[in-house]
Order: structure tokens, then C-alpha cells, then sequence
């Protein structure tokens, strides 16, 4: 998933090498793409007719079609793994059930998958720290190989609470660590064709997603739960190896690292340390009323989000003694989100400013009603047909929530609202999924706790249907009050298309 989530940070990182290539080295032969990027600037750069230094231009292909396989890996194997955890859930439950009754086993088993994904999303904002910092290859290997010891070491254990660490807490690290930087290292690349790269990123990493359920299913009879995370161990180890092609290109600006560290070289220890505080942890999205309800909206959305992926394999195993074709669902779900990603963004595209948001609407109130349709269905072929409209919900919810992110606080704080949005989402994804065990350990069926997953998804969408009126009222009330208009400063540009150090006059160019 987040498939448009990566164009649109890659697109960031697009627009901040034009930035950086203009106020960095007045002359330097070498580009951007040199190994390093690092040394003063040299006389004789390459300018443009108006005399200012050339801009970044990604190489649009060459080694960056190695980056878009490891992107697609990446993305693929991660959260093919993620959405396929209603087939180790079942497997768990069995590895955990063997000369054993627990009443509470459907309640404690949902937290191993629920920490995993809810990880993801709360280390979202640090992880944003670490690329900064560190860079996108290193950040992605770490995140591969913290991912790849959490895979490996919950195949020595049977212990549930030793898996909540290992699977839970290590591997959902991980994955959050080496997920992101495949959203930001396209722009390294691609300009021209982003869109055509994050294309084929999604597309193929549906090539190793869609099939991984049936896969798993086969491999946990042969060989076991044990063996089965081994194997899965090894698409990571993989995926260890693809990072280190993450070779970024838009170095960071020399003039800005020396005027950082003349100003901080001024100042005492807690004064630094509070600087570097306010600048990787600035709330300053927050001041946005749009943003807040809009983040409100969708963790109230995303409580019930992740139960579907959970427990419909166990629910049609009980329900309807289906144990044979129930890899079919994670397949449908992963399949038609790829659908959806593709239809949504191209309708997106089409609907101008923050009316994407009804989009999103729409989508939240079709996953709400399909959840509370799933207790009503009397055979298999009836939750598989849900299970197509779940998988494109899930698609378009997904692919639009860059865009509207990208309208509410503009480019250069597009990714930090992002961040913190994927971080409100972590403790109600992660809630979800174990609430809903509760519900069925507690009435002995699932019917409760998919009616409890459509609930908030609705309620969630009512919120956001208020995001576009009042967007509205806040232009209306600036258009009336055009005498102040001096007194605005740049964080009052809602449409995001003044960059900074960019003349008013060439915004449109």
C-alpha cells in the first residue's frame, strides 16, 4: 500500500533538489549525482540564460530502474507479508492451541499481527528523522535487517509474549525503517517519470504480494510455522541487499550545513539541543484547523481498518468450513487494492483542490458497510465478493491521502503531515484488531466484531466530509478581510505552490 504516498514524497524530494542545486555551489563542475556530492563550490558551473545556476535533473532511468525493482520489492514483500497475516494468524493459533483451551486465545493472538502494523505507522515521524539524517540507503538496510532478525528470531519461539517482541515490535520496526525510504529515493531519479516509476512499483510489487497468501498456506502445511517465518526471513535478507541501491543523488546543500553550524556553534548545549528539537519535531501543521480535523477523521477511521485482514480467513474456516480456497481472500483484497490505487489515482487527478477528500469518503463509507455486510453473507462466494470491494476501498483510501495532504499543507510540509498523520494512526490500527478478538472470544463468533470494524469508518468519514466546507469558510473569510492580506505570512497559502525562495512571479512557471 502507500503507493501514491511515495510519489508524492518523491515528488517533494524533486522539488527541494531544484532548491538545494540553486543556493549550493556557484560553479561546481561536479553534479549532484558524483559519488558524495561533497566539497566547496568551484567557478564555472553551468548556468541558465538568466545567469543562475542550472537546476538538479534527475537522470530519468539508467540505475534507477535497479531502484524501482528494490522499491517494488520492498514494498511487495513487506506488505505481502503484513496483509497475508490472516493465514499466521490461523497457524498460530494452531501452533498455540495444541492440548489447550484458552477462552481469550483469539484476543492475545490478534496482537502479534496488530503490533506489527501498528508500528509502521507510529514510527512513521522518526523514521522521517533517520532519512534525514542518515540518508535513505542506510535507513532502508537497517530497517531490512532489523526487519529480517524479527522474522528469523520468531521461528526459535513458541512463546506468544516473545513474539509480540519479536514479530510484533522488531519486525514491524523494521518494515517501517525500510519502507520509507522507497518513498523518497524515487525523486532521486525521476521527475519526468515519476508517475510511470510509481507505476511500476506498484504494479509489481502486486506481482509479490497477490500470490504470497496461497503461497504461504502451501508452505505452512509442508513445513510448519517455524520453518514457514524462516522463509519469510529471507525475502528481508533480500531485501537487505536491494537497499544498498539506494544510491541518493541530491546531496545536502553546503551553504545551508555552514550557516546550521555557524548559528549553532553560537549557542549553548540546551539551546542546540533544543534547536535540533524544534526542527525535526515541528508541530507547526497542526496550526492548520483543515489538517486537524482531517487527521482526527481518519485515526477515528482506522480503528476498525486492519480486522478484515485478520480474522476473515478464521471466520470463513468456522463459519462455513472453508479451509482449501480461504487464501483466496487476502489474494482478492491485495489484488483489487492494486486495482484501486490505479483507477482512484487517475480519478483523482481529475477532481480539482480538497474535493478529493469525498473520495475518501465515499471509500471509508463502502469499507464501513462491506464489514457490517460480512456477518449477512451465507456462503464463501458471497465474502469474496466483499472482499473485492474491501480490497478497492482500500486502494483508493490509500492512494488519495498524499494528494489531499499536499492541498491542506503545501509541498514543504507535505511530508512531516504525513508523518505524524501515519503516527495518529498507529494507536487505533493497532487497537483494532485485538478489540475485535475480544468481541469474539467474548460472543464466541466474529459477528460482533465486524459489525464493531464498520462503525468507524463511517463516523470517521462524517469527520471528513467537514474538511472541504470548512476550507471553504476560511477562503471566504480571507477574501473579506483583503485588508490584512499583508499581514499574512507564508504558512497562509493553503494550495501549497509558493516554494520556498521561489518569486511569486515564477510559481506558475
Amino acid at each position: 500500500m502507500w503507493d501514491r504516498l511515495r510519489g508524492s514524497r518523491a515528488a517533494g524530494g524533486g522539488r527541494s533538489a531544484a532548491a538545494m542545486a540553486q543556493r549550493g555551489a556557484e560553479g561546481g563542475e561536479r553534479g549532484p549525482a558524483e559519488e558524495g556530492g561533497e566539497g566547496e563550490p568551484r567557478a564555472g558551473a553551468e548556468r541558465g540564460p538568466s545567469g543562475a545556476a542550472a537546476p538538479f535533473q534527475p537522470p530519468e532511468g539508467g540505475f534507477g530502474w535497479v531502484v524501482v525493482f528494490a522499491a517494488a520489492w520492498c514494498n511487495g514483500s513487506i506488505f505481502g507479508i503484513h496483509n497475508s497475516f490472516g493465514i499466521i494468524y490461523t497457524m498460530l493459533q494452531s501452533d498455540l492451541g495444541e492440548g489447550k483451551k484458552d477462552p481469550t486465545l483469539e484476543f492475545k493472538t490478534a496482537w502479534v499481527g496488530s503490533l506489527a502494523m501498528g508500528m509502521i505507522f507510529f514510527c512513521s515521524p522518526i523514521v522521517s528523522i533517520f532519512t534525514d539524517r542518515i540518508g535513505c540507503r542506510t535507513t532502508a538496510a537497517l530497517g531490512a535487517a532489523i526487519a529480517f532478525i524479527g522474522l528469523l528470531s520468531s521461528s526459535f519461539t513458541k512463546s506468544l509474549e516473545v513474539r509480540y517482541f519479536t514479530y510484533g515490535i522488531l519486525f514491524g520496526c523494521g518494515s517501517s525503517f525500510a519502507f520509507q525510504p522507497s518513498l523518497v529515493i524515487l525523486g532521486h531519479y525521476f521527475k519526468r517519470r515519476l508517475g510511470l516509476a510509481n507505476g511500476i512499483v506498484a504494479g509489481s510489487s502486486c506481482l509479490i504480494s497477490v500470490p504470497l497468501p496461497f503461497f504461504l498456506k502451501m508452505v505452512g502445511k509442508a513445513i510448519g510455522l517455524a520453518h514457514t517465518f524462516q522463509v519469510l526471513s529471507a525475502l528481508m535478507l533480500i531485501q537487505i541487499f536491494l537497499s544498498l541501491t539506494y544510491r541518493p543523488l541530491l546531496p545536502p546543500s553546503c551553504d545551508s550545513q555552514h550557516d546550521g553550524q555557524d548559528k549553532l556553534g553560537s549557542r549553548s548545549m540546551r539551546q542546540q539541543c533544543w534547536a535540533q528539537m524544534r526542527k525535526y519535531f515541528n508541530l507547526r501543521v497542526f496550526r492548520r484547523k483543515t489538517y486537524r480535523i482531517w487527521a482526527f477523521g481518519i485515526a477515528t477511521a482506522v480503528l476498525g481498518y486492519f480486522v478484515p485482514y485478520m480474522h476473515l480467513v478464521k471466520y470463513v474456516e468456522k463459519e462455513f468450513k472453508e479451509t482449501k480456497k480461504d487464501w483466496i481472500l487476502p489474494v482478492c483484497l491485495g489484488g483489487m487494492s492494486g486495482l484501486g490505487r490505479l483507477i482512484s489515482g487517475r480519478i483523482g487527478d481529475c477532481i480539482p483542490g480538497l474535493k478529493k477528500i469525498y473520495l475518501q469518503v465515499a471509500s471509508f463509507v463502502l469499507f464501513g458497510i462491506m464489514c457490517m455486510m460480512i456477518p449477512q453473507c451465507r456462503g464463501f462466494e458471497g465474502v469474496i465478493v466483499i472482499c473485492l470491494f474491501l480490497g478497492l476501498c482500500d486502494g483508493c483510501f490509500t492512494t488519495i491521502m498524499a494528494p489531499i495532504a499536499f492541498e491542506l499543507v503545501g509541498p514543504m510540509q507535505a511530508s512531516q503531515a504525513i508523518g505524524y498523520l501515519m503516527g495518529l494512526m498507529a494507536v487505533p490500527m493497532t487497537a483494532g484488531t485485538p478489540i475485535a478478538g475480544y468481541f469474539n472470544d467474548y460472543f464466541q463468533n466474529y459477528h460482533a466484531g465486524f459489525y464493531f470494524a464498520g462503525v468507524p469508518p463511517i463516523i470517521g468519514s462524517l469527520v471528513l466530509s467537514v474538511v472541504p466546507l470548512v476550507h471553504q469558510r476560511m477562503l471566504q473569510k480571507q477574501r473579506l478581510d483583503s485588508g490584512k492580506d499583508k499581514m499574512l505570512t507564508p504558512e497562509a497559502v493553503v494550495n501549497g505552490e509558493l516554494l520556498p525562495g521561489c518569486p511569486a512571479s515564477e510559481a506558475h512557471m
